[in-house]
Parts: structure tokens; C-alpha cells; sequence
């Protein structure tokens, strides 16, 4: 019985402040409600708006991110190699100095012989490539002249003799060639 009371004491006093207001207050407080809303409305809508954009930038980020780091774990898998056969060059050369040394001894030659063939077969397998030199003109991309001799034999820039031999690395230069190069000036 109490909640009949005090549902009907609810409506009589809605009633009596209905009675208080002027009349058309009701449609001008309908009017700044539906504005208030509407304008509500655009700003989640902008903000809705802003906010799949950044995801949108942020996806697209990260998966710029993702291609770039696989890229570089690619690269450095690809040539972590590359230090240690830097490193064994020069060994190779003193091999190749040994070879062209006339020993008394051919059974030790032929020993050196064939460790030097071993280590160069085992290198190249990693991805190590002897720049050829031999009928070339000179690059200085890929040499390194030491020496210009003037003469009128040989075509300018005509490579003369190798000091030191230059190698490529699964592609990428590791190392230019030492040379003698002809200049015709």
C-alpha cells in the first residue's frame, strides 16, 4: 500500500511543477536537449573517427616494423659469416705467397697445395667469390690501385699485375684488389 502512496505523491508533485511552467518551456528544453545530443553525437563520431585512423596507423606501423626487423634478421643471418671470413683473408694470402715460393721439398709443397685448396674450397662455400682481374679495365668500385705506371703499351686504365687478390662476399664486396694499373697521360 506504501508504494501506491508514493507512486501517486510522485505523480502529483510531476503535475504540479508541469502546472509551474510556463508554457513552451518544454519544447525549448526538448530543442537544447536534441541539440546537446547531436552534438554529442558528432563529437564521439569525430572521436570514433580519430581513433580508427590511429589504429589504422598503428597496424600499419607495426607491420612496417615486423618487415623491417625479419628483413634485418634475414641480412644478418645472411652474412654473420661475413667478420670471420674477413678475418681468414689474410691467412689466405700468406697461402698463396707460400704456393708461389719454390720449396725443395715437393711433398710439402704439395702438402701446403692442398690445405690452401681446402680452406679456399670450404670459403667459398660460405659464400666467398674471387674477383677476377685478368683483361680487365680498372674499377674503383671494386679495386684499389696501388701503383700507376705510365705507359703507352697498354690501354689506359688497363690493369697490370695484382698485388693482392680482391673477393666478394655472397655478393657484397669484402675486400678490393690490390693493383697495378696503366695510365696513358
Amino acid at each position: 500500500m506504501e508504494s501506491v502512496n508514493e507512486n501517486q505523491a510522485v505523480a502529483e508533485e510531476e503535475q504540479a511543477q508541469d502546472e509551474r511552467r510556463p508554457e513552451g518551456s518544454e519544447s525549448r528544453e526538448t530543442t537544447e536537449n536534441t541539440a546537446d545530443i547531436a552534438a554529442e553525437r558528432d563529437r564521439l563520431a569525430r572521436e570514433k573517427s580519430e581513433l580508427q585512423d590511429l589504429l589504422q596507423r598503428r597496424q600499419a606501423e607495426f607491420e612496417n616494423y615486423r618487415r623491417r626487423i625479419e628483413r634485418e634478421r634475414g641480412e644478418f643471418l645472411e652474412f654473420a659469416a661475413m667478420d670471420t671470413v674477413k678475418a681468414l683473408l689474410p691467412i689466405l694470402d700468406d697461402f698463396e705467397r707460400a704456393l708461389k715460393v719454390e720449396s725443395a721439398d715437393k711433398e710439402y709443397a704439395r702438402g701446403v697445395e692442398l690445405i690452401y685448396n681446402r680452406l679456399f674450397e670450404t670459403l667459398k662455400k660460405l659464400g666467398l667469390e674471387p674477383l677476377s682481374t685478368e683483361g680487365e679495365l680498372f674499377n674503383p668500385h671494386i679495386h684499389h690501385a696501388v701503383e700507376m705506371v705510365d705507359t703507352k703499351e697498354h690501354p689506359d686504365q688497363t690493369i697490370l699485375d695484382e698485388y693482392q687478390r680482391g673477393y666478394r662476399f655472397k655478393g657484397r664486396l669484402l675486400r678490393p684488389a690490390m693493383l697495378k694499373v696503366a695510365n696513358n697521360s
